[in-house]
């Protein structure tokens, strides 16, 4: 699957006093990248979740190398990595000028929005999850 870029600024509320970003806050750009990722294949959470259907970051691993300051602008990137039959890994990254401030491993996976069990993929969302092998 192609690598889905959602560009973002560096306001005030994601920086700490010093004027860099907060490093908790490169989560929040990298959930938001999944969220809009996911919108852009038709999916809203909402919908999802009124279907029964639950998004849930399970593990992450994330590298911090150099920090983004106030104003920067952005790019954050999604890739499905690879698909389980309840759960996606991501790769992600926020660049700033084509240079990797900060990358990660986010597995999600899919619950049951009553239980928080774990369940399959509904069949279309689980067809857009699927990697593209010829893109990787």
């Amino acid at each position: 699957m192609s690598e889905f870029l959602l560009p973002l600024k560096v306001y005030i509320e994601d920086t700490d006093a010093g004027g860099i970003v907060y490093y908790v806050n490169y989560l929040k750009f990298m959930e938001r990248a999944r969220s809009e990722w996911l919108n852009a294949q038709g999916f809203a959470q909402r919908e999802l979740l009124e279907q029964g259907v639950q998004l849930v970051v399970h593990s992450l691993s994330c590298r911090y190398a150099r920090p983004a300051r106030l104003d920067d602008r952005l790019e954050v990137s999604a890739v499905v990595e690879r698909l389980a039959a309840c759960s996606v890994r991501f790769t992600q990254a926020v660049r700033y000028r084509g240079e990797t401030l900060c990358e990660a491993v986010v597995d999600i996976a899919c619950v049951d929005t009553q239980s928080l069990k774990p369940r399959r993929w509904p069949r279309a969302l689980r067809a857009v999850l699927t990697p593209d092998i010829h893109s990787q």
